[in-house]
Parts: C-alpha cells; sequence; structure tokens
C-alpha cells in the first residue's frame, strides 16, 4: 500500500500548529520504524518541505522535498486545496493522510484527516471577530466540508468525536478516536531541585481567551484571600505563558497585593528549564475552557506534580481521577481545591500516583499500533 502523508504546510514555530507539528514529526518516525520491524510492507511517503526535512525524514519512510515556500501565503493555500492533489497522483497514492484536518476541494481517493479540535467554532459563539471574521469563517468552512468528505477521520478524544458528530451529522461512523501519545520529559538522573520547590503554584496559559488566564488571575485572588482568612501563607503563582498580570489588577480581578506574588514567563526557551520549573511546584493548575485533548496536565503529571484541572471538554476524559476537576468559572472551588493540595499531603503524594499511573494510558507504542491499523485498514 502506498500512504502517503501531507506535511508539506507544516513549518515549525511558525503558525498555531506546534502541536500538530511535533504529533506529526512523531507520528512519522513511529510509522517508519513499524513498518521496518514489519519487513517494510508498505511506502510510506513523506511529502515535507525544506525547513522540515530534519523532523520528517525518517527511517522506514521516503520523504520527497517539495519545491515551493510553504510561508507564502497563497502558496499555501494553492497546495492545500489543489496543488497535494498532483503529488497523490504521482506517488500513486491508495491513501492520503492530511495531518492538519483539511483535505482538498476535489480529490476522488481514499483519504483521511486528523482533526485536533472545533476551537474555531468555540470562537464564534463566544469570541466572535476575535480570529478575525473572514479567516475564521475560511477556516470553519474547510473544516467542515473537509469532514463532510473525507474517507476517514482521525480525532484525538471521545469529546472531540461527539461535537464531530453534532457539526457534521451522520459522521459518527467513519471517525477514529486515537488519543494523543506523550513524549519522553523525563530530566537528567540526579538532576537538583531549584531551592523553592514545594512553594508555588504554576500555571501554563497564554492570551487566547479560551486558555482563560482571567480565571486563573480570579481563582488566585480568591485562594491569597481565603489563605488570609485561615492564617495560611499562600503559596506564590508562577504563570507561564503570559508577559505580566497588570490588565487582571486594573481589571480588579486581581488585588495588588496577590499580583506581587506573581511571576510570569510569556516564553521558556529552554525546554529543560520549563520541565523543571513544573516539576518542582507544589501544584499544577491548568483552567482551559475548551480542549481537543489537553497535553499541559499530563505533561505535568509525567514530571510528578499533583494536577489542579478545568473539567471542560476533553480534559475529564483524559485527566480521570488522576487530578482534582474543577469548574473553571468557580474561583471558591479552584481556591479550595489548590489549598487541599497544599495543605493535605496525602492527597498529594495519591495524586502524583495517579497521574504516572494515568499517563501510561498515553503511550506512543500503543498509539502507533491505532494509527497503523487505522491507516491501512482494508477498506
Amino acid at each position: 500500500m502506498n500512504l502517503v502523508i501531507d506535511t508539506w504546510k507544516l513549518v515549525k514555530g511558525h503558525g498555531k500548529s506546534i502541536g500538530i507539528y511535533n504529533l506529526t514529526k512523531t507520528l512519522v518516525r513511529y510509522l517508519g520504524e513499524e513498518n521496518i520491524r514489519q519487513g517494510s510492507p508498505h511506502n510510506i511517503i513523506v511529502l515535507g518541505n525544506a525547513y522540515n526535512r530534519t523532523d520528517m525524514e525518517k527511517e522506514g519512510v521516503t520523504f520527497i522535498l517539495v519545491p515551493g515556500n510553504p510561508l507564502s501565503r497563497a502558496s499555501y493555500v494553492y497546495w492545500e486545496l489543489f496543488r497535494v492533489v498532483s503529488y497523490a497522483k504521482r506517488f500513486k497514492a491508495d491513501r492520503i493522510l492530511f495531518p492538519r484536518g483539511y483535505r482538498p476541494l476535489i480529490y476522488s481517493g481514499k483519504d483521511t484527516i486528523i482533526v485536533h479540535d472545533l476551537i474555531p467554532f468555540w470562537y464564534d459563539q463566544h469570541f466572535p471577530g476575535y480570529l478575525g471574521r473572514i479567516e475564521n469563517m475560511y477556516i470553519m468552512n474547510r473544516l467542515k466540508a473537509s469532514i463532510a468528505h473525507a474517507d476517514r477521520v482521525i480525532t484525538i478524544s471521545d469529546y472531540s468525536r461527539s461535537a464531530i458528530d453534532e457539526l457534521v451529522p451522520g459522521s459518527a461512523g467513519k471517525v477514529c478516536r486515537i488519543y494523543n501519545g506523550l513524549n519522553d520529559m523525563d530530566l537528567p538522573v540526579g538532576d537538583a531541585r531549584n531551592p523553592d520547590a514545594g512553594s508555588y503554584i504554576v500555571s501554563v496559559t497564554s492570551a487566547m481567551p479560551h486558555k482563560n488566564a482571567k480565571g486563573i488571575a480570579a481563582a488566585y485572588n480568591r485562594y491569597c484571600a481565603v489563605c488570609e482568612e485561615k492564617g495560611i501563607k499562600p503559596l506564590s503563582l508562577t504563570v507561564i505563558g503570559i508577559p505580566d498580570v497588570q490588565s487582571f489588577v486594573e481589571e480588579g480581578i486581581l488585588s495588588r497585593s496577590a499580583a506581587r506574588r506573581v511571576t510570569c514567563h510569556a516564553y521558556i526557551e529552554n525546554y529543560a528549564d520549563m520541565c523543571r520549573l513544573i516539576r518542582d511546584a507544589k501544584v499544577f493548575l491548568f483552567l482551559s475552557l475548551i480542549e481537543g485533548f489537553g497535553f499541559p496536565p499530563l505533561e505535568a503529571m509525567q514530571l510528578g506534580t499533583p494536577v489542579v484541572c478545568s473539567d471542560r471538554t476533553s480534559l475529564p476524559e483524559v485527566v480521570g481521577d488522576a487530578g482534582l476537576l474543577v469548574d473553571p468559572d468557580n474561583a471558591d472551588a479552584v481556591a479550595d481545591s489548590l489549598l487541599l493540595v497544599q495543605t493535605r499531603q496525602d492527597l498529594a503524594e495519591d495524586l502524583v500516583r495517579k497521574g504516572r499511573r494515568n499517563t501510561e494510558r498515553f503511550t506512543w507504542q500503543s498509539r502507533t499500533k491505532e494509527y497503523w491499523d487505522e491507516l491501512f485498514r482494508d477498506n
């Protein structure tokens, strides 16, 4: 069988698709390894660009360097709508995989798209115009049409599978749920803990409304107030993903005294430094309003940090009983959960044990088998 994988549009560090890039890179690697292990029964052809060649050219696959500039908007759209079809025909594709979820306008062969989330539709409902009305309308129409016309659809959570069927009624029969796989986050053996380990809460967010930085500020403000009422010293808060919390102070969401306990990192360039920051926290807080899957709480579990997590969308099925699930709009409930982890060592240790066990559900070895069986299916 000839499986063609379209990675031409993927460029690391550009656009909003770093998660898609990493998933595709890892998937290509594991499919190539599995192909070799089974004696190379299939031809796996990866259509890539000069920017991603190092990551996408792996043993067990054939990498094709496609000319053109994927950073050019015009080239990007033309490839996605039309040009990729000619490459599928050139390499006699029995199936083509579109990791970004968008298929060509006209393609008669068998194809599989990966739908990672339906966040554009959430923004259209809750924050119309935030993403740009014309661009978001284009994305929604393209994604909906791709789901409707694709031969097969892979998505990354049961929540997303249900949402897809609601968006495109009758599509459930062709949708396969394959959870994301977790990459190794282990730090070197003997890596020294920070001097202030266990003295702070760490949270990952962004300025995007669905990541709910405002909810984190409101919950931390309430947590500090509860600590003061109970005579307990509050943990400080480290936030990764925003430059500061000044706007929340100005809006009255966060008191000035609480804000003095907050440290922000818009971005942490060194991956190991970010891992250490999460590993050495007393608790990891994640209050996203919508996720197609939700890597951050699982990554915190890998690093042995107790998790307090939003109970929205896909997060309950991913986190399970390995974290404290809370309503992200209920600052009192979030504050109470943070305080529980801070003051009850037995609970914190139990969450760490459950967290490590929970991450075992998301190994790339098991994901590879599921992808292999789905992509090389007979019909």
